[in-house]
């Protein structure tokens, strides 16, 4: 307990997050989470005990001495049983759920999809946090598993640092063997690219610091969308791209939908690039423009859950936001949760892992 309040007094609001402070959340999690879990347990049974002893004195009038019942070792055995389950998950979440990259495969039907982009296919990445790795071998195999893919187009929808340029110079190298795609790789700007979670000594370090993470994105291949819209075409069809800077409910609020899609038709089939899945729900899902698909990220499932693909999911994450991953939809408009690439303050990930989504677009009507 010492050592974790030291270490969280010792946070630097010039530098932010540090990996001597995510080594001090896993410690803080991994100590009183299971500890969490037995305080709870014992606690009902002492709440159990307590109801057995008022009752055994006040219908049996039973001697003082025997009027508490015992701890039932069996529920002690529980306790400790339970609380293994997250004490050994968040030590497994530490040292190989981080890395452990899915694909998530996803298909979706849309009755206007224009004909040339029936299959279509698309690559998304999301929350690099560039500046939490610490393993250039898994990274390189994420990186592969990227380019396995064979999809026509890549987008990465922000959050490339922590916060500062510097983290990704590092691996500058790796996300540069991001193939090429034939439709492009587009890119947007999520809530940690502003550098806006610590002090900066002037504005113009800050303004710095921005641009250089504004460039990053164009240094690994990826052309970055501020307020925008581009057309991919594809034989006689196209569709809009539209990439908006961060909007959240509860976070900057950057990002101007009307902006990024100026000019762009209501018939037009449009897919839009909002890294905070709240601006989804608060302003794109309804939006007269009809936007058809939006991806998004940030959430990062919590990096903690539970999660069997395709029959369940549960994290903490779901009581804060209403689309936290995966697939949502809302009168025939979808919006994509990624889970996230990389992690953050917590060093790890336990049930909902690192992901790496392929969606197909498919013409034709909705399907359950």
């Amino acid at each position: 307990m010492v050592f974790i309040v030291y270490s969280f007094t010792q946070f630097d609001r010039s530098v932010g997050q540090t990996k001597f402070t995510m080594f001090s959340m896993g410690l803080m999690l991994l100590v009183y989470v299971p500890k969490i879990v037995i305080t709870l347990i014992l606690f009902g049974e002492d709440v159990f005990r307590i109801g057995a002893s008022i009752l055994n004195y006040c219908m049996y009038n039973a001697p003082r001495k025997e009027m508490m019942p015992e701890r039932r070792k069996f529920v002690s055995q529980l306790a400790l049983g339970l609380a293994a389950v997250p004490f050994l998950s968040l030590i497994y979440g530490i040292f190989e759920g981080k890395y452990n990259f899915k694909v998530f495969k996803q298909t979706i039907f849309f009755p206007d999809l224009p004909d040339a982009f029936d299959g279509f296919k698309i690559t998304q990445i999301s929350d690099v946090h560039s500046g939490s790795f610490d393993n250039s071998e898994k990274i390189n195999y994420a990186i592969d598993l990227i380019n396995d893919q064979e999809s026509d187009l890549i987008l990465f929808t922000g959050d490339i640092v922590n916060t500062h340029a510097k983290e990704m110079h590092p691996w500058i190298d790796a996300f540069s063997r991001i193939k090429n795609y034939k439709y492009g790789k587009f890119s947007i700007l999520g809530n940690h690219d502003y550098g806006e979670y610590v002090a900066w000594p002037s504005e113009k370090q800050k303004d710095e610091n921005f641009q250089a993470i504004k460039n990053l994105y164009g240094q690994i291949g990826f052309k970055l969308m501020l307020n925008e819209h581009a057309y991919i075409y594809k034989g006689n069809d196209k569709i809009a791209l539209i990439g908006v800077e961060n909007w959240g409910v509860n976070f900057k609020k950057a990002g101007d939908l009307n902006k990024a899609s100026q000019h762009v038709d209501e018939n037009d089939f449009k897919i839009v690039m909002s890294h905070d899945p709240s601006h989804w729900d608060a302003e794109i899902k309804e939006h007269p423009k009809n936007f058809h698909l939006t991806l998004s990220g940030h959430t990062h499932g919590m990096q903690f859950g539970i999660e069997i693909p395709g029959y369940f999911k549960w994290s903490l994450a779901q009581y804060i936001y209403k689309q936290w991953a995966g697939l949502y939809e809302n009168l025939g408009r979808y919006v994509y949760v990624n889970r996230g690439f990389g992690f953050h303050a917590y060093p790890g990930r336990v049930g909902i892992m690192p992901e790496i989504t392929v969606i197909e677009l498919k013409k034709g009507n909705n399907v359950a």
